[in-house]
């Protein structure tokens, strides 16, 4: 009995990266911010490309509040489904190939979010990383902390909790 080969890792690294992407390109707001995400292994972190339209003081100048709560909770959600669907997808459960912005899981809604401001938001590029403290059937746990020129030195933090969708299986 012969054994399949097998696939290239290169292969392997395209069919995530294309689930990823369709997972980040399904929402129109995430797109309207500018938000990209970089993937190692089943690891992302966020990344908020500097643009004038997020600027809410021009004075000081600083990035608006609200944009910066919006690319956390986005870090949030994509963060938590990206764990779901790396798990689905290192299980064989779900086909990579087979993922589109329309046949993505649902994703899981907000049901608290809370955003703790700790330094200006300046007009450079912005990073951030989700740390999914629990995930349950019904729940999940979710800490995200975002930098902009030293990891070490957060401009902002959140928590959130949010409803998880329900899965096939």
């Amino acid at each position: 009995m012969s054994r399949k080969a097998p696939e290239p890792v290169q292969v392997i690294k395209q069919r995530r990266d294309a689930a990823l992407s369709a997972l980040v390109h399904g929402v129109p707001y995430i797109n309207f911010l500018g938000i990209e995400f970089e993937r190692r292994g089943d690891e992302l972190t966020a990344l908020l490309p500097f643009d004038d339209k997020l600027i809410g003081n021009p004075l000081l100048p600083a990035l608006h509040g609200g944009v910066t709560a919006a690319f956390l909770e986005v870090t949030a959600i994509i963060g938590l489904s990206w764990a779901i669907i790396w798990e689905d997808m290192e299980s064989g459960a779900l086909d990579p190939l087979a993922l589109t912005p329309e046949t993505l899981p649902r994703l899981p809604k907000t049901i608290d979010f809370t955003v703790d401001y700790l330094r200006t938001g300046l007009p450079r590029d912005a990073y951030a990383r989700a740390r999914v403290n629990r995930s349950g059937r019904r729940y999940a746990s979710v800490h995200v902390e975002a930098w902009q020129d030293n990891r070490a030195r957060l401009y902002a933090q959140a928590t959130g909790h949010f409803l998880m969708p329900p899965r096939n299986g």
